[in-house]
């Protein structure tokens, strides 16, 4: 889920920024130290908004930077279980598929991308033995986040595609044309019938 997150901190501005007004000096700083940036209370950071309010700067003996108290906003994304996610097959694996969200990777393991037992193959795909539908790198997807875990160094986004308008965004759209053409043939019969 995106939010727009206002913070308040002690930004350490380096000395080789120290020729440009404050403000100006303040947000290069924050936009160096929140590129990349992920908290598991806040989330992954797309974008500092804007610099609400700068007060005056402190000096500590030994360091030649400058700290200043600090207000700002950021624009983030913060992974929330059961939230819908669109993606891009990045890289199919023999496990299953991991998934670019745009912002961050997720995961989704074979036995997770659809109602079917589902196959790697040589040529980098996932099969179904019976609907015979591919996933492959490159293709859009649509689904939901099922597990988050914060252990190591970087944040792992569990995804699965087993549930109902979930899948690939071309067996979506072929599953409501079906539905649709249904709805059409039962509305004609009921007609016929009166």
């Amino acid at each position: 889920m995106f939010y727009i997150v206002e913070l308040e901190d002690h930004v350490r501005v380096e000395p080789r920024l120290f020729g440009i007004p404050t403000l100006e000096a303040v947000e290069k700083q924050l936009k160096e130290t929140y590129r990349d940036y992920y908290d598991k209370e806040i989330g992954k950071v797309i974008s500092v908004i804007s610099v609400l309010e700068v007060k005056e700067g402190i000096l500590i003996p030994g360091d030649g930077a400058a700290y200043y108290q600090t207000k700002f906003k950021l624009l983030v994304w913060k992974p929330e279980i059961n939230e819908l996610v669109f993606s891009i097959i990045s890289e199919i694996t023999n496990f299953g598929a991991f998934m670019n969200l745009g912002v961050m990777k997720g995961m989704i393991h074979i036995s997770q991308t659809m109602e079917d037992y589902v196959s790697f193959s040589k040529t980098n795909t996932l099969t179904g033995k019976s609907t015979k539908k591919v996933l492959k790198q490159g293709d859009l997807c649509l689904a939901r986040i099922i597990a988050i875990s914060h252990k190591g160094s970087e944040v792992k986004i569990g995804l699965t595609m087993r549930q109902p308008g979930l899948g690939k965004l071309d067996w979506i759209k072929e599953e409501k044309i079906k539905k649709e053409k249904e709805i059409k043939k039962l509305q004609k019969e009921q007609k016929l019938k009166k």
